[in-house]
Formats: C-alpha cells, structure tokens, sequence
C-alpha cells in the first residue's frame, strides 16, 4: 500500500495541532528542537525516540549536540509530509511531556 502525501489543507490541519513544529516547505517536512537539561537527558530522549521509531518503522532524520535534539519528520516514500509523520511527531511529544 503507498504512502500518501498529505494534501495543502490536511498539512495545515496537522501544523495547526502540533504548534511547536515548524514546517520546511524546501523539504516538505516538519521539525522540532527540543533542549533538555544536558547531555545525559538528551541522549536518554534519543533512546527513547529510536524505540518509537524502530516499532513504527518510521525513522526520524536527527542531530544532537550537547544538550540539544533536532528532529527532522518526512516521508521519502511518499516524497514529503504524511500522516505517518504527523503521528510520530505526535508520539515523539508524548516523550518530552
């Protein structure tokens, strides 16, 4: 079954619930940073999402630095945004809650 990209207005309806997303339109993707206490916090989100990530068989693109995560979600499947990203940014969130 091929993965759909997410038509104009379903990507509005998504970026309107996830408010602390921004969408890259040059990629058709959403992203997040996310900063915690320090590295040790970070790196244990990480292991976190990568757990997520590997159930759902949909990986994030990401990068770490000290402190910091930054998440990048897009669906090369379907060659941009889809629902699967919507639901792993969601899931994602329900981690750093």
């Amino acid at each position: 079954m091929a993965i759909e990209r997410l038509s104009d207005e379903a990507r509005a309806a998504a970026l309107n619930e996830l408010p602390d997303w921004t969408y890259d339109a040059e990629r058709d993707a959403i992203t997040r940073r996310y900063t915690f206490a320090d590295f040790s916090a970070a790196f244990g989100f990480m292991a976190r999402v990568a757990l997520l990530a590997e159930k759902a068989d949909h990986h994030p693109e990401w990068s770490n630095v000290w402190n910091r995560v930054d998440v990048l979600l897009t669906t090369h499947d379907a060659g941009g945004l889809s629902e699967r990203d919507v639901k792993m940014a969601r899931a994602i969130d329900s981690l750093s809650s």
